[in-house]
C-alpha cells in the first residue's frame, strides 16, 4: 500500500500559498505579454519577457508543492531569488518596450544572474531534502 506523503489535515505552508499566487500571476502576465507581442509590438523584447515568465511559472508551482510535502531549508531563498530575478529581468524588458529606457543600468543582467542562482539553489536543495 502506498503511504501518503502528507496528511490531508496538514496545514498549508505559507510558501505554498506564496508560490501559487506567484505562479498564477507569472503565467497570466506571460500569456498577456505574449499576446501583446504578437499583435502590438515589433520588438522581440516583449516575446523574451513573456517566454521567461511562462517558463518559470511552473517552477513556482513546483517549489510550493515541494515545500508542502518535504522539508527543504533553502526553498524560500530560491523562491525569493527567482521572484527578484524575474522582476528585474522582465521589468527591464517591459520598461524598454513601454518607455524606451532601461529600468536601471545592468538590471536585466542582474535579474538573469538571480534566475540562474535560483536554479542552482534548487539543484543544491536536492542535497538537503528531508521528510516532514
Amino acid at each position: 500500500m502506498i503511504k501518503p506523503m502528507s496528511s490531508p489535515l496538514e496545514p498549508t505552508t505559507k510558501l505554498l500559498r506564496f508560490c501559487l499566487v506567484l505562479s498564477g500571476f507569472t503565467g497570466a502576465l506571460g500569456v498577456v505579454s505574449l499576446a501583446l507581442s504578437a499583435h502590438a509590438s515589433a520588438s522581440g523584447l516583449l516575446t523574451t519577457a513573456a517566454q521567461m515568465l511562462l517558463f518559470h511559472a511552473p517552477l513556482f508551482l513546483g517549489i510550493g508543492l515541494l515545500s508542502q510535502i518535504r522539508k527543504v531549508p533553502l526553498l524560500p531563498f530560491v523562491a525569493i531569488c527567482l521572484t527578484c530575478g524575474l522582476l528585474l529581468f522582465c521589468g527591464d524588458l517591459f520598461s524598454r518596450v513601454v518607455s524606451g529606457q532601461k529600468l536601471f543600468p545592468m538590471s536585466a543582467p542582474l535579474g538573469g544572474i538571480l534566475v540562474i542562482i535560483s536554479w542552482a539553489g534548487l539543484a543544491l536543495n536536492a542535497l538537503r531534502v528531508m521528510p516532514k
